[in-house]
């Protein structure tokens, strides 16, 4: 036997229990067809526990059985079947409300939640829910008051019944359609449910503005929280940090201590540092003990002068040290991480100040390289592009005097192999370098050494004309001076 009770959130089908409950069945049934509970307002809703309905007046004290509506006021209540026994143990059923001594009328609610031991004994148990459990989910995630009143109306606009094996009681009529909604009826609601809310009604230009940050400021934290950056989207900073900007890169932990600690005991001061290289990121975290010394320094230390830099102070924003413990259960821990990042910054301080320490055995280099010959020669070219380096100079002589040093002592035969395995070594490279070099670097050489040649013979043959000149002027002189005696010579 079902009956489908249709609501202004969807459908639910609900299954009756007709053999372990026929009374109260037949008076649930008789009041659907009568459509009885058109229009009523689930006025009780609470999370988890019931959602109430099947009053008329929407206020939770009316409502009647269907003996009372067809023979008067003195049987508004009738007396439920309480045997078999039937548990409220899940989510889903559908129970009578017990008006006290197994009494019931028309009222009625679905189970919530599972295991609600307290309702036995109390309210009758006539059916199940079968199909509509979503439905269920919206009535409890209904946003109520204080009192379990939803602030948006949900009510039931009609119920069908799909099967009544029962016969009609004296004088019961069935109405031909639905009456239509009257103001009895539809009295005791707040917002309906096709009605359309307009947030910013009634406010001023600076509210809705801050209502729509508010709103945006939630969308972001529930992206971050579906991301992974927040583990829940209501989760605030704490009110007793400030967050400290554009300090001077001297400025120190205990600089700030100093200088804040005038409007109250301070927990901790630091100053964030790069993790690598130690120096100022210039801003800090100051952490107070109580809430009212944070505020005082927020609204006297913006903007003051400290290391001659102007500061600026706000409020942290920064979740990063509470340690989450579920939904609504966060605490406030120190950072182990962080500790251990400042030792690891430490050893890498060590290492870099001291790399003997951390200097990898030559075999091992000398091993590698004769495994992989372009790895080698990548690593030599490397050295010489840093040859002037002062750091590698005086280790590479440190290096030199220790190898020197030890062998000093080693055998002759020792030597010997070793400028063997040295020859071979500078030979392989030697071949590598010729192999690897350009052609176009060859064909430019050529051409410079054949313009060089072309050059010296001109060189020659114009050196050589120019000896031949010399020799023919002389000659011409020497005999032009002879003619000049002979004439003399013959004038005597």
């Amino acid at each position: 036997m079902a009956v489908v009770i249709e609501t202004t959130i969807g459908d639910i089908t609900v299954d009756l229990f007709l053999k372990e409950r026929p009374r109260a069945c037949l008076n649930f049934l008789k009041l659907c067809r009568l459509k009885y509970y058109n229009y009523n307002l689930f006025h009780t809703i609470e999370e988890n526990f019931i959602a109430q309905t099947g009053d008329p007046t929407g206020k939770g004290d009316g409502g009647g059985s269907i003996f009372g509506i067809l023979e008067g006021i003195h049987k508004r209540y009738f007396e439920a079947e309480s045997v078999p026994k039937i548990r409220h143990t899940e989510p889903g059923l559908l129970s009578m409300v017990g008006a006290g001594e197994g009494l019931i009328g028309s009222q009625f609610f679905f189970t919530l939640g599972s295991d609600l031991t307290s309702l036995d004994g109390i309210h009758c148990v006539i059916g199940e829910v079968t199909e509509g459990h979503e439905v269920l989910a919206k009535l409890n995630e209904a946003i109520c008051d204080a009192n379990g009143r939803p602030y948006k109306d949900i009510r039931i606009t009609h119920t069908v019944v799909l099967d009544d094996p029962f016969n009609h009681p004296r004088g019961f009529r069935e109405p031909s359609r639905s009456p239509s909604p009257t103001p009895e009826r539809m009295q005791g609601g707040r917002i309906a449910a096709d009605e359309d809310i307009d947030d910013t009604e009634g406010k001023t230009e600076q509210e809705i503005n801050e209502m729509i940050a508010e709103k945006e400021a939630k969308a972001r934290a529930t992206i971050l929280e579906i991301v992974g950056d927040l583990p829940d989207a209501e989760m605030a900073p704490p009110e007793n940090v400030l967050f400290v900007c554009k300090l001077n890169p001297v400025t120190t932990d205990d600089d700030l201590t100093i200088i804040f600690s005038r409007f109250g005991k301070i927990k901790n001061a630091e100053v964030i540092r790069d993790r690598v290289s130690g120096d100022s990121l210039q801003y800090a975290f100051i952490e107070f003990e109580d809430k009212k010394s944070c505020e005082e320094a927020y609204f006297k230390m913006d903007n003051v002068l400290i290391d001659d830099r102007r500061i600026h102070v706000d409020f942290s924003q920064s979740v990063s040290k509470i340690k989450w413990r579920g939904k609504g259960r966060w605490t406030i821990h120190e950072d182990e991480k962080e500790e251990k990042g400042k030792k690891d910054y430490r050893k890498h301080e060590n290492n870099r100040r001291f790399p003997d320490k951390r200097h990898r055995s030559r075999s091992r280099d000398r091993e590698r390289n004769r495994r992989s010959p372009e790895r080698s020669h990548n690593r030599n070219r490397d050295r010489s592009r840093d040859k002037y380096s002062s750091s590698r100079i005086d280790r590479r002589h440190n290096d030199r005097d220790s190898r020197n040093y030890s062998d000093r002592h080693r055998s002759p035969k020792y030597h010997e192999r070793n400028d063997r395995r040295r020859s071979r070594s500078r030979d392989k490279r030697e071949s590598h370098k010729r192999r690897s070099r350009s052609r176009s670097r060859d064909v430019k050489r050529h051409k410079s050494e054949y313009s060089r040649a072309e050059k010296h013979k001109d060189k020659k043959k114009k050196s050589k004309k120019t000896k031949r000149h010399s020799s023919t002027s002389s000659s011409s002189s020497s005999s032009s001076d002879s003619d000049k005696d002979r004439k003399k010579k013959h004038r005597r």
